[in-house]
């Protein structure tokens, strides 16, 4: 069902005339609803619904149609009139009326000519209720005549002069459009000085030589029979005044033209409208267009303004470069004085203008259909307006009323005819006509007595479906004659519904103002009068309001870069939702940057374009919410532009700038940079900084420099790029304004002096010719100043100085202009040569094995010879007895001591050595010569840690360990200590057993250890000064292999699963054999096994020896190795406690049992040992499988 809220419609006048129709939407309020069910038994009067203008101008080449067309009940008959007679179509055959219409068709295309047909015509519509009437439509045909044939001979005139080509183009219908082109057919270019009047003539202010052409052609454009006239060319020469003199000095002897003046400049005159004053007339409505055209020299320019009054705003334009003034919807109102003023350079002259407004008849109340019941009165209205007042006429189907057939019930009043106690008789068509001498206006009204009981027109069963908390309109549209009450019920037994709730209109309509969930129900419509009853039912639903519970949020982002909005809405769950998101109340653009997903917006990329308001409007059938958004797009500023350098003065400049756009962010300050094209081009220097506010910076300039200056505008995003650079400005040169810094003077050689300086640059030589004074003389002495002027050079030697004497030095700057501030004089020395003498009194403190002190003397300052850098020791080891031998093959260690030392320290030496020394004077040059050597030795100190410590040959109670000495003894040995403990499996450690050993011994075997036990070894060396660093090491005495390969098997696989479920395997076929044998024996048959069991015993059970090759046993290749994985020692010789010594894996090769064919188990359970190969199937140390089972149990 169509979903439908009503607007709220305004409560009628109570005072009103009675009315039988109301509806909802209704052409006029009086007016017959065009219901189709209704109209199929309803009578009305004709109404004229269609007609041609009242100046009607036809194309003479085309059919002449003219409309009439009117609706009625029943279909009205159609008549015409012409020139004020009956037009009889039929006698004519080339007029055709239209069926069930009363146009008019007339065919002169085949015949005929359209002047034939020029006249009034009047359409009459009539049905037995009434007549209406057309308008008198006057038919014309259009004109477009040719241009009088005319000779235009050539115009020639002095360069300045006036000139106003006419145009007059013919009469025709309508009138004509003018413009003036050339014989290309493309338009004359106008101006101020040049330019069309309304008249269609071209006015020139004043002549120019390129004026000159011979083809000025005025074309009358007629568009009702697109047909373009075109007058004769005419020719215009203009001339200067000695082209004019030498012409008529070539033709006339003495004329007054001859030696004629250049024309002069000349106030304005105008060229139209004549003389100071002038009358316009103009109709209400229409354009009023006021035209001022003067001529002068130089161009007079037009001003126009309204006496005692000023121009309508909205309503005035200036056309043809202001020489016409026009004002659009003209009124009364602008009724008075307008004054153009024409003005130049030489004075002004003005024109006033006097402007009447008149008006055709215009409507204030033209009068409406009235449909009346019988016995009810009514009146009909018809005022207008005018200037002057138009006169109103009545008339009765077309009748004047004063010759109609007369009736009762109807009185007439001037402009209003009042009807009292109608009857059906008094049904009729009234015509109202309003005229003045400039126009008329003709209006139908009729008056239709009806008797009809009440219909209601509304669908029955409508359903509205209306927003809580808003005006809910319920319709009810009704006919009938008399007018019926209306009454409104709610529900199947609910009383009226009253005016103190509810808004009872007029026109039926029931308007509950707040509708509430309560207000959902069924609405019953009651139509009441004399002649019967009619009712409706309609039905109301009221849904929740669509809300926007998160808005889109205000945003600001950077050019580049991605922005979202989100838009959460709720609604009634029974509408359908839509989600539309617009920009600046427009659509989005269409780019693939926007992408809307249910209710988010997110844009990328973000342009400067993309800013403005976004919002998010949801939409039910039943309402519509929104919410907006402002999308702010910042970027760093765009370079400012327009500089501009004003107060240029010697030592400063104002530079001003235009600022670009802050993209949306505020500029903070500006930075001012500036390029010296002549002394550094291309390279850009900070000058300074102002506000953002300021736009203008007073700038301090240095002499003799060739700026360009450039900004750069700041933000909280960044910089812009910079402007385009200023305009140079070259500064007048002066004298230097500082001098040289960072001077120093310091000799390269022993008899000179080098003065150096820092060079200025161009930007601070202020001017050409930049040199330098550079000025010297000693210290202590009263010599003069000596000095030179040096140019392109930052040093100068001054030769045959003294060795190591202070200098006074000063630089001074100079330039074409003049010389510097007097510059500030700094201290310099002569250069250096070598220390002359060596330290003297050396003498050395040993302090302990590793540091000793050194003294001396020190070395007299006129001998050092430079500036004192300090004091160089340089020592070495030496043998006794050698010191003055291989000395070239002695590593010597060198330490320097700055300054004004006298002693020393000499650390990291070797104990229990013998070392020489000297020492020498160090200054700038270099070193002096050495003192005498000084020899001495360091005591003994602790040795370093034995070089390497081994355990080998492990038995079960003994190990042997051999090792080297230690790489730095630091003395003479004395003795070795041994320190060793046992660690039990949960790493603790046992009883410190220690041991002294001889110094000259390098191997030593431990005895009585207990076997299969892991023992911790600490070793050092000792000297007579102590004890040294220790090294520790760990070894494991080695177990019976049997035992320790079962036991192993034990701790290790005996809990696996795949171990426990081989066993069963194995017991299963140990059964089987067992019962195999048992067999056997039983038959008489021997079984090898029980022999090769005797022969060869349980390992476990035998002695064990060390030259028999059981277990525990190393081979000779082994006897020197250290232990792989019985001792578990790491590569740095160091046991791991964390790793398990009791696997068999640790100790052997592996673990590779199986089962020989005879059933006995045949098990690899030693280490590397040599075994002799056995015969046949046999092992020399396999056990029986039964023990071999109970080993594992």
């Amino acid at each position: 069902m169509q979903l439908k809220i009503m607007p709220k419609k305004k409560r009628l006048p109570a005072g009103r005339v009675a009315l039988i129709l109301f509806l909802c939407q209704m052409i006029s309020a009086l007016e017959v609803p065009l219901d189709p069910k209704l109209l199929e038994d309803l009578v009305q009067p004709p109404t004229i619904t269609q007609q041609s203008p009242k100046d009607y101008i036809i194309d003479p080449r085309e059919n002449i149609v003219i409309q009439c067309e009117a609706k009625g009940k029943p279909p009205p008959s159609f008549s015409w009139t012409r020139n004020g007679t009956h037009f009889d179509i039929d006698k004519d055959p080339l007029v055709t009326m239209k069926p069930g219409s009363g146009t008019l068709t007339i065919n002169i295309m085949s015949e005929g000519k359209a002047e034939t047909y020029e006249g009034v015509y009047q359409c009459t519509a009539r049905n037995e209720r009434g007549a209406a009437i057309s308008n008198n439509i006057v038919v014309r045909p259009s004109r477009s005549p040719l241009w009088t044939k005319e000779k235009l001979e050539p115009i020639t005139l002095r360069n300045g002069q006036s000139l106003v080509l006419p145009c007059r183009p013919p009469l025709g219908l309508p009138p004509p459009i003018i413009f003036w082109m050339d014989n290309s057919f493309q338009r004359l270019p106008q101006s101020e000085r040049v330019s069309q009047g309304l008249n269609g003539d071209l006015y020139f202010s004043n002549v120019l030589p390129e004026d000159t052409r011979e083809d000025y052609i005025c074309y009358a454009r007629f568009n009702h029979t697109q047909t373009i006239q075109q007058k004769q060319p005419i020719s215009v020469k203009v001339i200067s005044v000695d082209e004019l003199n030498d012409t008529i000095a070539a033709n006339l002897s003495d004329t007054e033209f001859y030696s004629a003046k250049p024309n002069r400049e000349r106030p304005p005159t105008f060229l139209t409208p004549e003389g100071n004053t002038s009358n316009k007339e103009e109709l209400r409505g229409n354009v009023l267009s006021l035209e001022c055209i003067a001529e002068g020299l130089p161009t007079p320019v037009i001003y126009w303004i309204k006496e005692d009054g000023t121009l309508p705003t909205n309503r005035t334009f200036y056309r043809n470069f202001k020489k016409t003034l026009q004002i659009i919807q003209v009124s009364e109102a602008d009724s008075g004085n307008y004054q153009c003023i024409a003005k130049n350079a030489l004075g002004a002259i003005h024109h006033t203008i006097s402007v009447t407004v008149k008006a055709a008849p215009y409507w204030i109340l033209a009068p409406q259909n009235l449909v009346l019941s019988p016995g009810e009165d009514g009146s009909l209205i018809c005022r207008a307006n005018g200037n002057p007042k138009p006169r109103i006429s009545w008339l009765s189907n077309g009748v004047p009323i004063e010759i109609a057939p007369d009736d009762p019930s109807r009185k007439i009043d001037g402009d209003t005819i009042i009807f009292s106690n109608v009857q059906e008789r008094s049904s009729a068509v009234y015509q109202c006509n309003a005229s003045n001498e400039y126009g008329y206006l003709l209006a139908n009204a009729f008056v239709n007595v009806l008797a009809e009981p009440p219909r209601i027109l509304t669908s029955a069963n409508t359903l509205y479906q209306v927003i809580a908390n808003r005006p809910a309109l319920l319709d009810c549209a009704f006919f009938g004659s008399p007018l019926p009450t209306i009454e409104w019920f709610k529900g199947a037994k609910g009383s009226a519904l009253r005016d103190d709730i509810y808004v009872l209109h007029e026109n039926g309509t029931l308007e509950i103002p707040v509708a509430q969930k309560d207000s959902t129900g069924t609405y019953t419509c009651v139509a009441r009068n004399k002649l019967g009853m009619a009712k409706n039912e309609v039905h109301l639903e009221i849904k929740d309001p669509t809300r926007i519970i998160k808005q889109p949020e205000y945003a600001v982002v950077q050019r580049g870069s991605t922005v979202s909005f989100e838009c959460k809405v709720k609604h009634d769950h029974t509408l359908t939702l839509t989600i539309t998101w617009l920009k600046d109340n427009g659509e989005l653009p269409s780019d693939g940057r926007f992408t809307v997903d249910k209710d988010h917006l997110e844009v990328a990329d973000v342009r400067d374009s993309d800013g403005g308001a976004y919002t998010c409007v949801a939409n039910t059938t039943l309402d519509m919410v929104s919410a907006s958004a402002v999308l702010s797009v910042v970027d760093v500023p765009n370079p400012p532009f327009d500089l501009e350098l004003t107060d240029q003065l010697d030592k400063s400049v104002q530079l001003s700038w235009t600022p670009g756009d802050d993209n949306n962010n505020p500029i903070i300050k500006f930075i001012i940079e500036y390029e010296d094209a002549m002394h550094e081009a291309g390279l850009w220097h900070h000058q300074t900084e102002v506000p953002g506010m300021q736009t203008t910076a007073q700038l301090k300039l240095s002499p003799y420099v060739n700026y360009s200056f450039r900004v750069m505008a700041v933000n909280s995003l960044g910089r812009s790029l910079p402007s385009e650079p200023s305009e140079q400005y070259l500064t007048k040169a002066a004298e230097p304004d500082t001098n040289p810094m960072a001077v120093e003077g310091l000799g390269s050689e022993p008899d000179n002096l080098v003065i150096t300086w820092k060079p200025l640059n161009g930007f601070e030589s202020n001017g050409p010719g930049l040199q330098y004074k550079v000025s010297w003389r000693q210290k202590d002495g009263d010599d003069e100043w000596a000095s030179v002027v040096v140019a392109n050079v930052s040093k100068y030697i001054v030769s045959g100085t003294p060795t190591f004497v202070p200098y006074l030095i000063k630089v001074q700057a100079l330039n074409d202009v003049g010389f510097a501030p007097e510059p500030a004089v700094v201290m310099g020395h002569s250069g250096e040569d070598l220390p002359m003498v060596a330290p003297g009194n050396v003498h050395v403190n040993v302090v302990n094995s590793t540091l000793a002190e050194v003294n001396w003397d020190p070395v007299p300052l006129k001998s050092i010879r430079g500036h004192l850098q300090g004091y160089r020791i340089y020592y070495w080891k030496a043998q006794e007895g050698s010191l003055k031998r291989n000395r070239r093959h002695i590593e010597k260690k060198i330490l320097t001591f700055q300054g004004n030392k006298t002693h020393g320290m000499l650390p990291g030496l070797e104990p229990f050595s013998h070392y020489a020394l000297n020492v020498r004077v160090v200054n700038g040059k270099g070193e002096g010569p050495a003192s005498p050597d000084r020899v001495f030795n360091t005591p003994e100190g602790v040795p370093s840690a034995p070089s390497s410590l081994k355990i080998i040959n492990p038995t079960l109670d003994s190990l042997t360990l051999e090792w080297d000495p230690p790489s730095r003894p630091n003395g003479i040995l004395t003795e070795y200590t041994l320190k060793y403990q046992p660690i039990n499996s949960t790493h603790e450690l046992g009883p410190l057993v220690d041991l002294k050993i001889p110094a000259n011994k390098t191997r030593w075997t431990l005895k009585n250890l207990n076997f299969s036990t892991r023992y911790k070894f600490y070793f050092y060396a000792q000297t007579a000064a102590g004890s040294g660093s220790q090294i520790t090491e760990e070894a494991v005495t080695t177990v019976d292999e049997g035992k320790l390969a079962m036991a192993s098997r034990q701790v290790d696989i005996a809990t696996q699963g795949w171990f426990i479920g081989l066993m069963c395997a194995v017991a299963l076929l140990i059964l089987i054999l067992l019962i195999v044998c048992f067999i056997r024996r039983n038959k008489g048959g021997k079984y090898p096994v029980k022999e090769k069991e005797d022969a060869h015993a349980d390992p476990e059970i035998q002695p064990m020896k060390e030259d028999d090759g059981t277990f525990g046993e190393y081979s000779d290749a082994e006897d020197h190795k250290p232990l792989k994985k019985g001792s578990r020692t790491p590569s740095d010789r160091t046991v791991k406690k964390e790793d398990s010594d009791d696997s068999l894996v640790d100790y052997g090769e592996g673990v590779n049992g199986q089962f020989n064919e005879d059933g006995s188990f045949i098990g690899q359970y030693s280490g590397k040992k040599e075994k002799e190969p056995a015969e046949g199937n046999e092992s020399s140390e396999a056990p029986s499988p039964v023990n071999a089972m109970n080993s594992f149990v």
